[in-house]
């Protein structure tokens, strides 16, 4: 007999952190009723049993209370956290969704049920592809096409350029250097330990890597790691790096703007300065921001590509899977770690 009421539960933000890594003092679990009679489900909605939940650097972005820096509105106080996730539909009032479809969402509540307006839903996921479920969060997901703009549209990556990935053995850094390598670029990283030095260049082929931690001066790296310039620099993490690439851009670079990861823990008047930054006008030097939901019109043309890729295994990820829901603030956390790598993901319920 078909279960109609389910306890689900889901994340929900009790307070703003406006520095520091949000805990359990802002994040709080909670459990709620869900029904999934078919009369209590609005036409044109679906209810659906989450599989997996991507975790990411911009949801920190969204619980400072104040909108600045990536201006992504923030989370309404004692409301249910939103993130991109894969589900599998459990029952459907709308007839272009079957019971067990699997899909993907960008606002899916970050909980163990939920129901949602088809509308929202973008893509059904076919699971016999061959490609794992995670994926479609992490290289057919954010991090991939954020890689892919800023290294395809933005980046401009044409065989011969020098590009610098920075954060390079994180969800987007990963992907974007093998993309800069199939593009026919010279590709160096910056990481966080040496683990990670070793991760980029024996598993995602970069040219070479170094860790920052270990480098006390960037300037003197960048002169030693990139003798003749730089092309592209896909920044992900702001402060003294982005200064130092400043130094070292070569006539007519790009740098594409897709993060500042080192600064989303500190409110704005503490962040870094960069003082060089005339170095854009001598070189003219494209330096340009970029988010995603921008670039929507795209996102075929980046799927195309990037599951060609992976099925003839020209790309590769490191996925971090966290279990269960209640592992959500911790998965959070883990983002700001010098250990963490890769892309982080919470297996809500497992697939059958």
């Amino acid at each position: 007999m078909a279960v109609n009421v389910v306890e689900s539960k889901e994340w929900y933000l009790a307070g703003y952190a406006a520095e520091g890594v949000p805990t359990t003092d802002h994040l709080t679990l909670r459990s709620v009723p869900l029904s999934f009679s078919l009369d209590s489900i609005p036409d044109a909605h679906v209810a659906v049993q989450l599989l997996f939940i991507s975790v990411d650097p911009y949801l920190r972005t969204r619980m400072r209370g104040q909108e600045d820096g990536l201006y992504f509105p923030q989370f309404s106080l004692n409301q249910v956290i939103t993130a991109f996730g894969v589900g599998r539909v459990m029952r459907s009032k709308d007839e272009k969704y079957s019971e067990g479809d699997i899909v993907l969402n960008a606002f899916f509540p970050v909980a163990e049920y939920c129901v949602v307006p088809s509308s929202v839903l973008i893509r059904k996921i076919d699971p016999e592809a061959g490609i794992p479920l995670p994926e479609y969060l992490s290289c057919l997901g954010v991090p991939g096409f954020a890689a892919w703009v800023g290294i395809e549209v933005l980046g401009e990556a044409k065989p011969g350029s020098n590009a610098f990935i920075s954060a390079a053995a994180g969800g987007v850094g990963m992907v974007a250097g093998q993309l800069a390598k199939l593009k026919g670029c010279r590709v160096i990283g910056s990481t966080g330990s040496d683990a990670k030095v070793r991760l980029v260049k024996e598993e995602f082929g970069y040219d070479d890597a170094f860790n920052y931690n270990k480098e006390t001066d960037f300037d003197a790296a960048l002169s030693k790691y990139f003798p003749n310039g730089i092309d592209i620099y896909l920044e992900n993490v702001g402060g003294k790096m982005l200064e130092a690439v400043l130094n070292h851009v070569n006539p007519h670079a790009r740098i594409p703007v897709c993060g500042m990861i080192s600064q989303y823990n500190e409110i704005w008047t503490k962040r870094e300065g960069v003082r060089n930054l005339l170095n854009i006008v001598g070189k003219e030097v494209r330096m340009e921001g970029f988010l995603v939901g921008s670039y929507l019109d795209r996102f075929a043309d980046f799927t195309v590509e990037m599951e060609g890729y992976l099925k003839q295994g020209k790309i590769s990820s490191k996925i971090k899977i966290y279990e269960g829901i209640q592992s959500f603030a911790e998965s959070l956390g883990s983002l700001f770690s010098s250990s963490n790598f890769g892309k982080v993901v919470i297996e809500v319920n497992k697939p059958r």
